[in-house]
């Protein structure tokens, strides 16, 4: 997928208060200094917002027109709405640990553990949904990427701005240079003795390095939603400043990377999805390994360093990563300033919200469909139809659930299974 997981943690715990819409207010958890309504239905739109397109990613036809609204509409879901999901996840790990300011005492080392917990939840789900449907599953990543977000919770804003900063300028360079280091004999030396990847394809080496979603670069996303986290997105100062951020940093990284490399490098629009097309679920079911981030992954092609200069999705540069990052920052920024501020939008939207409380059940329910209905995965479909279908039906059941539900079906099992850590001391 590109893409794309979550997940509802993915959400973070709930509220014990249910102001309409109900589910919103679960999803977003318990946080100190009661931020808004409207911030936290913001982030269920947004979440909802990233769903859908990762069903666009992994069900919409690849080789639409070049140029038309289809190909443009799949340009900007793939690899844009996992990096999405992976931002609000840093956001939603800082609702557990403390939004504002971190927990600290025995509640910070309760919140720690929920977030084990969940983490170590997602990496077994993600392994088993990984046997079945490739490394295009992320839950596994995400698992990985709550582990180390344990040692960042308690930091401020800008120190966890700058650690986001410093992975996304840093770390795709480095990762190149290991990729190139670790020849394919070595990898497979490595892969050899690590179980997961012989239950899913999907091993240590992949989840740190060599996958769809490596650690090494995606924690950029997972930490600028932590920072995003420790600021009052209900001020309009912080929104203003926070839009122009991300509308600099996308501006920026994709007009850089267009005037280095040139347009193809970029905006790669139809044409069954060009270097990047390996993002999508296309290995699904066949648990072979997915192209995505740069270097020699298995099945990928293997990218030179000029490569590094792009910011084609999932090639995990630099410019990609803060392209992502900046367009993420708009997408948060925009559905709690719309959420906020107008009433009317926020009730008409309430069905795609309750998408987005569910998030981890959307997630997962869409690749079990596709498991039932073969002929609407990716690289199957030649219409849209189904795309449409699986979203309509998304919104339905996640309407019809929340009105008698406080949590998704797998948000209910997530949340007891963290039950647990309330003893710790």
């Amino acid at each position: 997928m590109t893409q794309v997981k979550p997940p509802q943690e993915l959400s973070a715990p709930q509220r014990n208060a249910t102001p309409p819409p109900k589910a919103s207010s679960e999803s977003a958890g318990q946080v100190s200094g009661r931020p808004s309504m409207g911030r936290l239905v913001g982030l269920d739109l947004a979440r909802a917002l990233a769903v859908f397109g990762m069903y666009i990613v992994h069900i919409a036809p690849m080789d639409s027109p070049q140029g038309s609204v289809g190909s443009w509409v799949y340009f900007l879901a793939e690899g844009r709405s996992s990096a999405l999901f992976a931002t609000l996840a840093g956001f939603s790990l800082m609702l557990i640990a403390g939004r504002r300011e971190p927990k600290t005492g025995l509640t910070g080392r309760q919140a720690k553990a929920r977030i084990a917990i969940r983490a170590v939840i997602l990496l077994a789900l993600g392994t088993v949904l990984a046997m079945e449907y490739g490394d295009i599953i992320i839950l596994a990543y995400y698992g990985v990427y709550f582990l180390l977000a344990l040692l960042l919770v308690r930091l401020s804003a800008r120190t966890l701005a700058l650690i986001a900063a410093g992975i996304a300028l840093v770390m795709p360079q480095l990762a190149f240079v290991l990729k190139m280091w670790l020849s394919d004999s070595v990898q497979q030396t490595i892969n050899a003795y690590d179980p997961l990847e012989r239950l899913s394809t999907v091993g240590v080496l992949d989840l740190l390095l060599t996958g769809l979603y490596p650690t090494i670069t995606w924690m950029a996303f997972v930490t600028t939603g932590m920072a995003l986290a420790r600021l009052d997105l209900s001020a309009p100062v912080v929104r203003r400043r926070l839009a122009v951020l991300g509308a600099g940093l996308a501006t920026a990284a994709y007009g850089l990377a267009t005037l280095l490399t040139g347009a193809s490098a970029v905006w790669n629009v139809g044409g069954g999805g060009g270097p990047s097309s390996g993002s999508g679920p296309g290995s699904m079911g066949s648990g072979s390994a997915v192209s995505g981030s740069m270097g020699s992954a298995p099945g990928g092609p293997e990218l030179s360093a000029s490569d590094l200069l792009g910011a084609v999705s999932h090639t995990g540069t630099t410019f990609d990563t803060i392209g992502c990052a900046g367009i993420a920052i708009l997408v948060i920024v925009a559905a709690t300033a719309a959420m906020d501020r107008l009433p009317l939008l926020r009730r008409l939207a309430k069905p795609v919200i309750a998408v987005g409380t569910m998030s981890l059940t959307a997630y997962v329910g869409h690749f079990l469909a596709q498991s039932a209905w073969p002929a609407s995965g990716a690289g199957t479909t030649t219409s849209w139809v189904p795309v449409l279908t699986y979203i309509l039906t998304a919104i339905v059941f996640a309407t019809i659930w929340s009105r008698f539900f406080r949590r998704g079906p797998l948000e209910y099992l997530l949340n007891a299974a963290t039950k647990p850590a309330k003893y710790i001391r």
